[in-house]
């Protein structure tokens, strides 16, 4: 099944940038959500914590 699916894909032009754009979304989010959480007010971050309780 693998074999199939990797050989249509393999004949489909302009596919190889899929994975790098893929791959440089994740990087961007997870960077940017990173410094989020460390520049994020801490009284804030306690506030939204503590909503599942309330």
């Amino acid at each position: 099944m693998l074999k199939f699916i990797k050989n249509h894909m393999v004949t489909i032009d302009g596919i190889e940038i899929y994975p790098m754009i893929s791959l440089s979304i994740f990087f961007v989010f997870f960077t940017l959500l990173f410094f989020w959480v460390f520049k994020a007010k801490k009284e804030y971050l306690k506030k939204v914590s503590n909503l599942p309780f309330e």
